[in-house]
């Protein structure tokens, strides 16, 4: 994901574009966890010099994400946005410390989603040995229906269940 972003930054700034919004919040990710750089409201087309510098003034910036010569001076530059990219690393990483885990993919049995859970647990000695998953695994192969039940099967059965209810 990281990469993902890195490479469309790269994009815009060999474009010399840049971007003066960079965040979590307006990067796009697919199914597929495709990151796409989205939200270019604030950007700016610099000039030639790689070295350009875009100034402003007036208006709100975000904080947390702004780099110190562009809280100061309102100035913004690839390396401004460099600051920013890495503020979105920062991000990405928390949520996966609290507990962000990838959806099951379409299709996914039940079953194997969950031993896809576990074997993220954040406790490094929680997660299953592999003599542990083979065995699992040995278990659903002789059991073929136990993979019937599909995640977006249960979500929508959990869906419902929350209709009925109100």
């Amino acid at each position: 994901m990281l990469r993902g972003i890195a490479s469309g930054m790269k994009y815009l700034s060999d474009m010399g574009y840049v971007h003066r919004d960079l965040a979590a919040r307006n990067i796009l990710v697919n199914s597929n966890l495709v990151c796409k750089v989205s939200d270019f409201g604030l950007s700016r087309v610099l000039e030639d010099d790689p070295e350009a510098a875009y100034t402003t003034t007036g208006g709100k910036i975000p904080i947390r994400w702004t780099a110190p010569e562009a809280i100061a001076y309102r100035k913004f530059s690839s390396a401004s946005d460099a600051w920013s990219y890495g503020i979105v690393m920062w991000e990405v990483i928390l949520s996966i410390e609290e507990g962000y885990r990838l959806p099951a993919p379409m299709g996914c049995p039940v079953a194997l989603h969950q031993l896809m859970l576990h074997c993220w647990q954040k406790e490094r000695n929680h997660r299953p040995k592999f003599v542990d998953i083979v065995s699992f695994l040995d278990k659903l192969i002789r059991n073929p229906s136990s993979l019937l039940p599909l995640v977006e099967d249960l979500q929508r059965y959990s869906d419902a269940e929350v209709l009925v209810k109100h």
